[in-house]
């Protein structure tokens, strides 16, 4: 599996074959099909492998998030981090080979579902003290900022300047939204009752 993740990451969905792979692995290719019975198995399970990995790696960050500006800074910490290490250029691949590969859409959804379970907790967890928490959807809004850093780490292959842009647009709603949690108990109350006005129109 990490010598699939390997391939994905240097050659691209489209030189990933069991001799390439085994190469990179070090391994006699017919283990491939032993092991896994085609190439996109193998895939598949190293998309699933890769993705828990990586959620692992950052699972007690997430736990120590306390706000949602927080959480946007440590999206882009990982943005970052994810980036160096190669990793959104292997979601790049494998989004692409999720087109022509079956079994790699259920994958890579499955991969950014780990992120987004993630996501949510910690949405649950900051929402539930600010005039947000009775109006949000946690599961929805995880899934929005999956699929704006998704996005926004795609668009960066073809436009750095503007995948910064839209980085530092949302650590701008990050500042407005931390200045809403600040606010005091009256005002708090105001914001809630103009919420509830709003969304019942």
């Amino acid at each position: 599996m990490e010598g699939a993740l390997r391939t994905l990451t240097e050659q691209g969905i489209a030189k990933a074959s069991a001799r390439t792979i085994a190469t990179a692995a070090g391994v006699n290719q017919a283990l491939v099909f032993y092991h896994f019975g085609s190439v996109d198995e193998l895939l598949a399970a190293a998309c699933r492998f890769g993705a828990e990995r990586s959620v692992a790696r950052y699972r007690e960050r997430f736990a120590a998030v306390t706000s949602l500006s927080e959480l946007l800074a440590v999206g882009r910490e990982i943005h970052e981090q994810e980036r160096a290490g190669g990793h959104v250029a292997l979601l790049g691949q494998l989004l692409a080979g999720a087109q022509t590969h079956d079994s790699l859409g259920p994958a890579t959804a499955a991969g950014l579902e780990l992120w987004i379970a993630e996501i949510e907790k910690v949405l649950v967890r900051v929402l539930a003290g600010t005039p947000f928490g009775e109006f949000a959807d946690p599961a929805g809004l995880a899934r929005a900022v999956g699929a704006s850093f998704v996005g926004i780490e795609l668009y960066e292959g073809v436009d750095a300047a503007g995948a910064g842009a839209a980085l530092d647009a949302l650590e701008q709603l990050g500042v407005l939204a931390a200045a809403l949690e600040d606010l005091g108990p009256v005002a708090q109350r105001a914001v809630r009752h103009r919420l509830r006005r709003t969304s019942r129109r």
